[in-house]
């Protein structure tokens, strides 16, 4: 497991080898301290779209095995006997692809295509002691979707409920600060489970948990895919006699392949997408209710945070725009669940590690309105047989 140094398995060049499946155009492999691996790929060099596919494969492939940290695929290119010199040399082969110029409507490979097909919901296993996952994701930064994420699971909290939250937010996480337990380390539990940091009765992991926070995120693609699929799977959210009663997850902004790994791989009940009022912040919006879509993920509407300051007499400044995730909300068909306004209250709690939806006041009783909404609308969503989150009045 990622997170857990100490049981890392020692690497052998037959090892990885063998976890790649022993393929012919891999001509050596190269185990040197630290997890670090170097794979000689043999190459066409009259196909060097392919061997630029096999390397980036390769890698890949790679980074997957446990206790590796770093791959570096080399192609290699030998005519095979008998084959005739050709017209003019190719291109010399080199570990990274040279800059191309790509026209629009390009197309895909058929086998990319064929992998890149959504998953039905229903198709995908659910995942064991979870009742209930919510995703929450802006499509762009900078909105207050942690804020929103953090709150929203608070307030199903205060109200009894047992809820989870997980970071996916892999570059950026901000769920430790904002929950007070960014010092906080994570146990295991038998069967190298990883057991979630409980903060303010919400049962949370992130990536900040496990890593240096000074140090940068360099993560590709299939390392954040495994990085989140392991923090869903390989912990104990919850039992089959007492699961998870709600998992929110707060998404990374864009509509990468954090999105994508949870919208087509994880059983999600609903998304909700926070926005603010500005136009800049709206066009992401319709990239990532159209990504939902595709995916067959329900999107239960949206939130619309700094929609507005007031100021001591009581007068309110729309500073970020005005009306923009009404609009929204219209073009889309779907509710606008609630608007939050610029609230000190709400920057400090974050802050203090004390999320504002516990403290009582105009932001606790906005937000509790708004995870009522939210418990509406995921009831009328899933099946008969889940059971009802009910709002003490």
């Amino acid at each position: 497991m990622f997170w857990d140094k100490k049981d890392q398995k020692t690497l052998s060049n037959d090892a990885v080898t063998q976890a790649l499946g022993a393929p012919d155009w891999l001509s050596g492999v190269r185990v040197e301290e630290n997890g670090r691996v170097t794979l000689i790929i043999e190459a066409d060099p009259n196909d060097m779209e392919r061997a630029e596919t096999l390397k980036i494969e390769a890698e890949a492939r790679a980074m997957s095995i446990e206790g590796v940290s770093e791959v570096n695929a080399v192609l290699t290119a030998q005519r095979q006997p008998g084959q005739s010199q050709p017209q003019s040399d190719p291109a010399p082969l080199a570990t990274h692809a040279s800059p191309r110029r790509v026209r629009k409507g390009a197309r895909l490979s058929e086998q990319a295509i064929h992998q890149s097909q959504p998953q039905q919901t229903s198709q995908i296993a659910p995942i064991p002691g979870i009742t209930r996952i919510l995703v929450v994701a802006s499509a762009k930064g900078g909105v207050g979707k942690s804020t929103v994420s953090v709150n929203l699971a608070a307030s199903f909290a205060k109200q009894g409920l047992r809820v989870g939250l997980l970071d996916a937010d892999i570059y950026g996480p901000s769920i430790p600060t904002m929950l007070g337990v960014a010092d906080a380390s994570p146990e295991t539990a038998p069967g190298n489970k990883l057991v979630p940091v409980s903060a303010h009765g919400i049962e949370t992991l992130s990536i900040g948990y496990l890593t240096d926070p000074d140090s940068p995120m360099i993560w590709r693609g299939p390392i954040v895919q495994s990085a989140i699929t392991q923090m869903l799977n390989d912990a104990v959210w919850g039992t089959p006699d007492n699961p998870l009663d709600l998992l929110i997850i707060d998404t990374p902004p864009g509509t990468g392949e954090a999105q994508l790994t949870l919208a087509q791989r994880v059983p999600v009940s609903a998304a909700l997408i926070v926005t603010t009022p500005q136009e800049v912040a709206l066009a992401d919006v319709r990239r990532g209710a159209a990504m939902f879509a595709k995916t067959h993920v329900p999107v239960l509407g949206i939130v619309e945070t700094m929609s507005w300051f007031e100021d001591p007499a009581g007068n309110r400044h729309p500073i970020m725009g005005e009306g923009g995730g009404e609009k929204m909300a219209r073009a889309l068909g779907l509710p606008l669940i609630g608007q939050i306004p610029m609230l000190q209250s709400i920057r400090e709690g974050g802050d203090r590690g004390e999320p504002a939806a516990i403290a009582g006041g105009p932001a606790s009783e906005l937000f509790t309105n708004i995870a009522r909404e939210v418990a509406l609308s995921l009831d009328a969503v899933q099946s008969k047989k889940a059971p009802q989150i009910i709002f003490e009045e």
